[in-house]
């Protein structure tokens, strides 16, 4: 084999909210009374990865602890909220936090099952590395999956969020081997595409929804694929 071990970025790489983001968001605000259209809360998410790019340049670290998780999560809404018109009350952020931290509320990708028995009856090794709140391994047994992972590298548990080249690294040490022999898939081309790189390791977008159509490096839109791109 090319490569020896495989990583997998988690939020919307393997799991998301069900039935999705933006579809969940709208669901919770309509309960509170306020109707919105799923592409609407779709539009305003940009400001979830503006708000990622923020924290990893400030250091926040919000995934450490539940206290600091609340705090982004509530700035990532009112952000949102404001964009759609909407109060950003604390009450109504609340509900939101409360809605994204069931377990209840996530699934898996239909994809994702298949693409792990193939790997996994291939040889290679699986790891996660995810910048996620620690009850991210809770979910993952919830959803028949942890143990698919011989190495779960969880910034919440570990205190280091991605893209620290520390976080990729302690994940290539646990499941000894070398950058060269990983490959790291993920959505975000700014957390899982560059830093893995830099380190040596092959990075593969996934780009499910297809906004990342100019990506001059290896690209799938369905873990189905990927198997193929590592044998290429």
């Amino acid at each position: 084999m090319r490569y020896r071990a495989v990583f997998f970025d988690v939020g919307e790489t393997l799991v998301h909210p069900a039935p999705s983001f933006p579809e969940l968001f709208a669901d919770v605000l309509e309960r509170e009374g306020h109707r919105v259209l799923p592409d609407d809360v779709l539009a305003a998410s940009r400001a979830v990865n503006a708000r990622f790019t923020e924290a990893s340049l400030d250091g926040s670290l919000w995934t450490t602890s539940p206290e600091r998780s609340r705090a982004f999560w509530r700035s990532v809404y009112a952000s949102m909220l404001i964009e759609l018109g909407l109060p950003s009350a604390d009450g109504l952020r609340d509900s939101l936090y409360r809605a994204f931290t069931d377990r209840a509320n996530y699934t898996l990708f239909d994809d994702v099952r298949p693409a792990l028995e193939e790997l996994t009856s291939g040889g290679y090794a699986l790891g996660l590395v995810s910048n996620f709140e620690a009850w991210l391994d809770e979910l993952l047994a919830d959803l028949g999956v942890r143990e698919a992972f011989g190495v779960r590298v969880i910034s919440g548990i570990e205190g280091m969020e991605k893209p620290d080249p520390r976080i990729y690294l302690l994940a290539l040490e646990r499941a000894g081997v070398d950058a060269a022999d990983a490959v790291y898939v993920g959505d975000n081309p700014e957390f899982d595409i560059d830093p893995p790189a830099a380190l040596g390791m092959f990075p593969v977008l996934i780009d499910r929804r297809e906004r990342h159509a100019g990506h001059t490096g290896a690209r799938i839109t369905d873990l189905a694929d990927l198997v193929e791109v590592l044998r290429g």
